[in-house]
């Protein structure tokens, strides 16, 4: 799968192998474009088709909801307010589901690539803040790295929780009911946690005050996605959902969503320092600066 034909022809792929996509097809927006075959090849085609339609309910709930009750226009406007208005420039993706594990990743290159910029559609600088930093973990995980710093440190952050109502499992009746447990206890965490993000010191119920240390911050702006369960439908209106959010962002934010400047120049360097490290500096060569010149130096004598 490629958008350059010719080049999968030198690379020796037989055409009849070769499938070929526009050149415009942004990658964190490719899931629903041809290059999701390999999607299609790894879960196989029922599933794929649940994971596009649970999409397309999102889209269509998106399209023709009002926005009082639209899911991504209002997570858009909850985000914006967040970091925008309450200066709240970092924002936690903190799900409660191990097969979750890798949506803090994914939704930071759909947020930080898409929005991450300070110049208008028009060219003009923004006078405000745009996309704040996307992070998280999986949430049992978080709870034991960082969620110290979140609820008793300096900093304010908003998150989104997101957990999973029930699962299926096929298993022996004794392990079934150890993993009902689990999950039990893997949904309250998550439910308790959102509330101590909201509340602070107010959710210490009165039995324990005086008992335990207080000083938890409170009043962190934070969402609760919880799915009924999680399957290929509900994962394709997940991310559907986070898209529509983006699309929104960028409309509020006068931003083009699509492009990332930012990173294509990163490459281009890239490219001029790998003939400057092979010794046959590219004729449009990196501007010279003091750090880079010793790096590229130190770098030819170790390997050398």
């Amino acid at each position: 799968m490629s958008s350059k034909p010719e080049k999968m022809t030198e690379f020796g792929v037989p055409e009849a192998h070769q499938l070929v996509f526009k050149d415009w097809i942004g990658g964190r927006f490719s899931l629903w474009s041809p290059i999701g075959v390999s999607i299609a090849i790894q879960l196989g085609m029922r599933s794929f088709n649940a994971l596009l339609e649970g999409a397309h309910a999102m889209d269509h709930h998106f399209l023709e909801t009002p926005l009082t009750e639209n899911v991504p226009a209002l997570l858009a406007l909850v985000g914006a307010w967040n970091c925008q208005f309450l200066n709240i420039s970092t924002h936690a993706v903190l799900p409660y589901d191990g097969r979750l594990k890798s949506l803090p990743a994914y939704l930071q290159q759909l947020e930080m690539e898409s929005n991450g910029k300070s110049v208008c559609l028009d060219g003009r600088s923004v006078t405000h803040t745009t996309c704040p930093i996307i992070w998280g973990d999986v949430g049992p995980n978080a709870q034991h790295a960082f969620y110290q710093l979140l609820h008793q440190g300096s900093h304010t952050v908003s998150a989104d929780f997101v957990a999973v109502a029930k699962r299926k499992v096929n298993a022996t009746p004794r392990v079934e009911k150890s993993l009902a447990t689990q999950e039990q206890l893997t949904l309250a965490n998550c439910l308790a946690q959102a509330q101590l993000f909201a509340l602070g010191d107010d959710a210490i119920p009165s039995a324990l005050r005086g008992h335990m240390a207080q000083g938890y911050r409170g009043n962190q702006p934070n969402s609760v996605l919880l799915l009924k369960q999680l399957d290929a439908w509900s994962m394709g209106a997940l991310i559907a959902l986070y898209e529509h959010k983006v699309f929104v962002q960028s409309v509020l934010w006068n931003l083009n969503p699509f492009d990332q400047p930012g990173v294509e120049l990163g490459k281009k360097l890239a490219n001029s320092l790998c003939h400057t490290l092979e010794g046959n500096p590219a004729e449009q060569s990196v501007v010279s600066d003091p750090s880079t010149e010793q790096l590229v130096r130190k770098v030819g004598e170790w390997r050398h």
